[in-house]
């Protein structure tokens, strides 16, 4: 009786192992997915985004003949432009110009692992409301909730790029003659922070491209957990 009974509770656990493992795959299949696997996919996402984008960036030209080249700010063109009919400095423009965007793609070398360790620190909470919202929104949230601490960790990079490349001395010589001419308001704007800032704008469209490919474009989504994540934002 004992043994009989014995065998009925195995095979009644094994009924059950084997309606619960049918359970799970068509919970697989349906798309009921994991916040955290959905927080796995949208990481994913951002990893091949700042991948992409740094590694195209950090390239010679990535900056300065692509689409996020980096022209000078206002008040740096008006030195530029006042000091264009003075010997020596009449390329001055161009020169500044290509310098800013050299340290931005040497700066953009560094990028990588500081987008990779503040999109680990994502939390899964807001997962599925990213997913089913805009078409950028992973990218916007890091944007919003990193931003700070991603300016703090990469200014140094643009500082130690534009020393060298160049840029540093190139532009206190350019401003120590400007401020030389008589009657003009002496000016020295913050090219540290301006590099930096553009150089995040660059960084940060290029993550929210490759977003929008992968929620767009099937053949994007480069891994099973990809085409799982993003086929529930398809439905």
């Amino acid at each position: 009786m004992i043994k009989k009974f014995m065998f009925i509770l195995v095979a009644l656990q094994l009924t059950a192992c084997t309606q619960f493992q049918e359970m799970a795959g068509t919970l697989l299949e349906s798309g009921a997915l994991t916040q955290n696997q959905i927080g796995l996919g949208l990481k994913e996402a951002l990893n091949l985004g700042i991948s992409q984008g740094a590694d195209r960036l950090s390239a010679k030209d990535g900056f300065l003949k692509g689409t996020y080249k980096i022209l000078l700010p206002d008040e740096v063109q008006k030195v530029t432009n006042k000091l264009s009919g003075i010997p020596g400095f009449t390329s001055v423009e161009g020169k500044m110009v290509e310098l800013l965007n050299r340290a931005a793609e040497d700066a953009a070398k560094s990028a990588k692992p500081i987008f990779v360790s503040a999109i680990k620190q994502m939390s899964f909470a807001d997962a599925t409301n990213i997913l089913m919202g805009d078409k950028n929104a992973a990218t916007g949230y890091l944007q919003r909730t990193t931003s700070n601490e991603l300016t703090a960790a990469f200014q140094p990079k643009v500082v130690q790029s534009l020393d060298r490349v160049n840029a540093t001395k190139y532009w206190n010589d350019v401003i120590t003659k400007y401020n030389s001419i008589p009657f003009v308001t002496k000016v020295n704007p913050d090219l540290d922070d301006y590099v930096t800032q553009k150089a995040l704008t660059g960084l940060f469209s290029m993550v929210e491209k490759k977003e929008l490919g992968i929620r767009n474009n099937v053949s994007e989504r480069s891994s099973d957990l990809l085409k799982q994540v993003f086929a529930k934002q398809d439905n």
